[in-house]
């Protein structure tokens, strides 16, 4: 499983969110960094968070985005992860995601429902968290619209000609969201490895990682054989 760097902006979100933020992390990879970006002087629900490292940005405008950002693409061109989430509801991150998917990482962003649009689409994968999570709980698609999601994979895969050799994982979300709006964070499984993994009678995976391929089961998916 890959290193996963957890970077949470802990001016914008509660810690009572921590354990959600650890939840979202684990089902990626493998957590090596855990990192809150606070001015620790204030008093704050983070001080009780256990497992999490406190980085104190001090009291300046927008410290801790700073900061944040500074470690982060640090992270990133050192090599030390290959999968980033970025927790806040803050638009600024917006850039921050953008960056660090041209460096090749996957970004799962994670925030309150309130979080604009502009950061959420940066992301590969946005995990709404909150008060909202329990009235918008995603309920299992229907045999049908199972089918449907399916066909509109192979035929991305085909129109983007890697049938054959696959698509990278972290290239599929981001383009089914382009093509047909579609966030994996609205269904049961959440993630696109997670859907993907829970139907190997029509796709195959490779290991964890950044550069991970999903190949269809040739045959199995209307046109795309």
């Amino acid at each position: 499983m890959g290193a996963v760097a957890v970077l949470i902006d802990g001016d914008n979100l509660s810690g009572k969110h921590a354990a959600r933020i650890v939840e979202v992390a684990a089902a990626l990879g493998r957590p090596t960094v855990q990192r809150v970006y606070v001015d620790a002087q204030r008093p704050c629900d983070w001080h009780a968070a256990r497992g999490f490292r406190l980085m104190h940005a001090g009291t300046g405008k927008n410290a801790s985005d700073l900061l944040l950002a500074l470690d982060a693409v640090e992270l990133a061109l050192r090599g030390d992860a290959d999968q980033f989430v970025i927790a806040s509801s803050d638009r600024d991150f917006t850039h921050l995601a953008l960056r660090l998917r041209e460096y090749g990482a996957s970004v799962t962003g994670v925030g309150e429902a309130k979080t604009p649009q502009s950061f959420r689409a940066a992301c590969a994968d946005f995990i709404v968290i909150g008060s909202q999570r329990v009235a918008s709980l995603p309920t299992p698609l229907p045999k049908e619209a199972q089918g449907e999601l399916d066909r509109k994979i192979g035929a991305l895969m085909a129109e983007q000609g890697c049938v054959s050799e696959g698509m990278r994982i972290a290239t599929l979300g981001p383009l089914m969201h382009a093509r047909h709006g579609t966030r994996i964070s609205t269904f049961l499984e959440r993630t696109w490895r997670a859907y993907l993994a829970a139907r190997p009678e029509l796709y195959a995976l490779d290991p964890r990682g950044p550069e991970a391929r999903v190949r269809l089961r040739l045959g199995k998916i209307g046109g795309a054989a």
